[in-house]
């Protein structure tokens, strides 16, 4: 029997962290052709060069696409945009796939999305459905939706927000986030094995930084100021990470770096691979910035979270979350609470949002199993009542 083909399109190693366990598992389908399209910060040496993780985990890799611009602007969003289409117009003629699953709502993901539309090959989504008001993704995502034919969303209500949007049910499968799957299937490391990996001891209280643009803003890194001068006043040892490959990332690398020069006890990491990652967040006492980690997976973990400014504005959370607006004194006493043993005692039991950790399982079945005939065809939702208008 002919195999059905499946691409998979990651653009970062955050995106690919949560495509781990999905493309192991489809990978390992007996009917199932997998081929990965790898673009945008995985070939950039300024981000890691984390394309040589998806070489290392053997993914079969159709196609390496050259297109994030060395750029700090949203110009260079733009056209990073155009340069993915045209690579991979000619990646997805080249190995044109049965199905294409895209993940999430960075803006790269347009690029595949509209090829594929073009080339007339149904789309695969995952996490639509979710609200995230302070940055561009949140357009991106909900543009993602309507393009798509089969829908994987990480909770119930984000199943009934795409539906709602006109999506019909049994094209959505309410499967759980794909990071998850981790915490369930990934050997974590222990304390002394992530220290020996990362090179430090971790010291009590240890904060981990994740923050990105806000590019919902004209100013993306305008949020920046009260964060960088709060963690410059916080306790105890700072661990941050680099930032997603946005208009204004530059600019907030490069006051992490002034910011580590000057605080003892700081150090940054381009990148860290997901075990390395998901073990971190074990281990931290408090995460600090906007990153959408702390809303999805920092609750299976209980760790509090200090979710500064607008960027996950609407997301579900968990009661881990602490948000804060982007001003110091608030985010100072915000780390404060979330360094307190009786708020860290109160998160044991906590349920996640965000799934069980069973999410791969689910993708790859519907993916291998889905009737391809008249898949691109939708039909269109009921108009409601007019008097109900």
């Amino acid at each position: 029997m002919t195999k059905r083909c499946i691409g998979v399109v990651t653009t970062s190693r955050a995106d690919y962290s949560h495509l781990y366990w999905p493309l192991r598992e489809l990978a390992a389908h007996p009917e199932v052709e997998l081929g990965v399209f790898a673009l945008g910060a995985h070939l950039s040496p300024e981000f890691g060069s984390t394309l040589r993780q998806i070489e290392r985990d053997g993914f079969p890799i159709q196609a390496r696409i050259e297109c994030l611009l060395s750029s700090d602007t949203d110009t260079g969003m733009a056209k990073t945009i155009g340069l993915a289409i045209l690579g991979l117009a000619d990646a997805l003629t080249a190995w044109r796939p049965d199905l294409l699953l895209l993940i999430a709502d960075r803006y790269e993901m347009l690029a595949p999305a509209s090829v594929a539309l073009a080339l007339r090959i149904p789309i695969a989504h995952i996490e639509g459905g979710e609200i995230s008001q302070g940055a561009i993704d949140d357009s991106v995502r909900n543009a993602l939706t309507k393009l798509a034919h089969i829908h994987f969303t990480s909770t119930e209500t984000a199943r009934q927000r795409v539906i709602a949007m006109g999506e019909e049910p049994w094209r959505v499968h309410r499967a759980g986030a794909p990071s998850l799957d981790h915490l369930r299937r990934s050997a974590l490391l222990d304390r002394a094995a992530l220290e020996a990996r990362l090179g430090l001891t971790l010291t009590s209280p240890t904060l981990l930084a994740a923050y990105h643009p806000v590019t919902i803003l004209k100013d993306t890194t305008a949020e920046a100021d009260a964060l960088f001068a709060a963690l410059a006043q916080a306790p105890g040892q700072l661990v941050f990470v680099y930032p997603n490959s946005d208009a204004g990332s530059y600019a907030l690398i490069e006051r992490t770096k002034a910011l580590a020069k000057s605080r003892p006890h700081t150090c940054l990491f381009v990148n860290l691979d997901v075990v390395t990652y998901w073990s971190l967040l074990g281990q931290v006492d408090v995460l600090v910035g906007n990153s959408s980690s702390g809303i999805m997976e920092a609750a299976s973990l209980g760790l509090p979270v200090v979710n500064v400014g607008m960027r996950q504005q609407g997301r579900e959370r968990a009661r881990n979350i602490l948000d804060v607006q982007a001003e110091t004194k608030a985010i100072l006493a915000s780390i404060r609470r979330g360094l307190d043993p009786v708020f860290r005692q109160s998160l044991r039991g906590m349920t996640n949002p965000y799934g069980e950790g069973t999410a791969a399982e689910t993708i790859t079945k519907v993916l291998a199993g889905v009737s391809l005939t008249d898949l691109l065809i939708k039909r269109p939702a009921p108009l409601p009542d007019r008097a109900n208008i």
